[in-house]
């Protein structure tokens, strides 16, 4: 009886059996290379680099032992070379296209852990944080694109089919142009805010009339987040068309304005004295702006308007609340008499005439 050794080419075996030992050192090797490159704090890449690798490179390895003849004459499929090699094509187009993006994303989580988007100053990190997330996608949609492209391709009937509707689509090109025009720039906003970067993950904005920060960025759109939770979607062109306030575009500091309509009586420099005391006791200011200015003076009041620094928008809100609120306090307590003309004219008059009535 003969044995399945027996009816195997001895030399299909040497082949595919070098195939397999060249296969498993080289994925060997570079399990190796990458723990070691993960371990060492002097490179980039993370610990995960091998995990996200490891499916997409053994499905590369078996591509490549499909398109062996040794394979077949050992399966005893000569006839199904076809097959395999479609499979083997196919198979090798879907690992690339994975490893790449697994490549992409080692690639940026490397990058932007060196940069804390937490801290208060944190431009810089929200600089890259954004460039590297808009990047990402449109490098992981152009792979896919492409990807689709290849398998599609590989098909001798589906190429001849793209060849001659290519050939015969003049008319229908332009048509499906205009149609794709405005896709087309709205991806071309998303990859000009990457590079020009009018907005930031994180920035701070007034869109709309709408108070928020940029929680999101995707290629065609943006999440804006409301102050009241709510999310308000935008095309990404418009943050290229149209114009916003983007309160930390070179830092996340600000200053906060509050103004006051008092008496021309009031005293300015105790004002200004009660001002420094209220910062010096909260842990809302960042110790830079402590300014009182007249700003405009009226027939019946004088405006006067006070400025106050904090490291960020958030913080801001607060202090200016906060400031506001002790400083009436104050001239409620010291100058009631600061209110303003017109109200108190007013009330007087009203009560001039109950009486007189």
């Amino acid at each position: 009886m003969e044995s399945f050794y027996d009816n195997v080419s001895k030399e299909s075996l040497i082949y595919l059996g070098i195939a397999l030992f060249v296969l498993v050192v080289l994925y060997w090797s570079t399990s190796v290379v990458l723990k070691r490159l993960g371990k060492n704090p002097k490179y980039l890449l993370p610990k995960s680099a091998f995990r996200r690798l490891a499916i997409p490179l053994v499905l590369i390895f078996i591509s490549v032992l499909l398109r062996m003849k040794a394979l077949r004459d050992l399966l005893n499929l000569e006839n199904a070379e076809y097959w395999f090699k479609k499979a083997s094509t196919l198979l090798f187009i879907f690992a690339m296209a994975w490893a790449m993006i697994a490549l992409l994303k080692i690639i940026k989580k490397a990058v932007i852990q060196n940069y804390d988007i937490g801290v208060a100053d944190n431009l810089k990190a929200r600089k890259v944080y954004t460039q590297f997330t808009i990047l990402e996608r449109i490098f992981i949609f152009i792979i896919i694109l492409l990807s689709v492209g290849f398998i599609l391709m590989s098909f001798e009937e589906i190429r001849e089919v793209g060849i001659s509707i290519f050939a015969s689509a003049g008319v229908a090109g332009i048509i499906i142009g205009f149609s794709a025009q405005q896709f087309i720039g709205t991806i071309l906003a998303g990859i000009q805010i990457a590079i020009a970067q009018p907005i930031k993950l994180d920035d701070v904005v007034i869109v709309e009339g709408e108070w928020g920060r940029i929680e999101e960025i995707t290629l065609t759109y943006v999440v804006v987040s409301i102050w009241d939770k709510r999310r308000l979607i935008v095309p990404t062109p418009y943050f290229i068309n149209q114009p916003f306030q983007n309160w930390t575009k070179t830092s996340s500091e600000l200053l906060g304005t509050i103004f006051l309509y008092v008496d021309y009586n009031v005293p300015f420099d105790k004002i200004r004295e009660e001002q420094t005391r209220i910062l010096n006791n909260t842990d809302l200011w960042d110790g830079n702006v402590d300014v009182v200015q007249v700003t405009d003076t009226k027939p019946n009041y004088v405006e006067i308007r006070c400025l106050v620094s904090s490291k960020d928008s958030p913080t801001g809100w607060d202090l200016r609340v906060h400031v506001r609120e002790k400083l009436i306090e104050y001239l409620q307590e010291n100058y009631p008499e600061s209110i303003a003309r017109t109200t108190r004219l007013t009330v007087e008059r009203k009560e001039d005439n109950r009486t007189n009535a």
